[in-house]
């Protein structure tokens, strides 16, 4: 499978439109398109972003292995989630997470990173959400 499959087949895993994964990854969506169709080949920073993002592996998208899935050993944030998860003044929500499957947990993961992406710019007085 190429590099453009596979970054396309990621991108439908997850349920996103080429305009949406775009515009999460800061591209155009006709850039976008260039990369799944295999019109043209990603820089390795751009293959970087696209492996963290779609939750797998550089090694993965350029076909070295056939395992999609990140180890969870090899991956902090996994780690920093789940601490975050635990604390019991996040509440019921993510406890789910601990016992999800594996898809699951990808899609949680992403929802928690997404979260904490928009807070990380958020100043001191700010409403939640701005």
């Amino acid at each position: 499978m190429t590099l453009g499959k596979r970054l396309r087949e990621r991108r439908e895993r997850f349920g996103l439109t080429q305009l949406d994964a775009a515009r999460e990854l800061g591209i155009s969506n006709v850039q976008l398109s260039r990369y799944e169709s295999d019109d043209r080949k990603p820089e390795p920073e751009m293959l970087s972003r696209f492996a963290e993002f779609y939750r797998t592996t550089t090694d993965y998208l350029l076909g070295r292995t056939e395992d999609s899935t990140l180890a969870k050993s090899d991956s902090s944030l996994y780690a920093e989630f789940e601490r975050f998860v635990n604390n019991p003044e996040h509440g019921v929500f993510f406890k789910e997470y601990l016992d999800a499957p594996a898809e699951r947990k990808e899609e949680m993961l992403r929802f928690w990173e997404f979260i904490r992406e928009k807070e990380r710019n958020r100043k001191p007085g700010d409403r939640q959400g701005e």
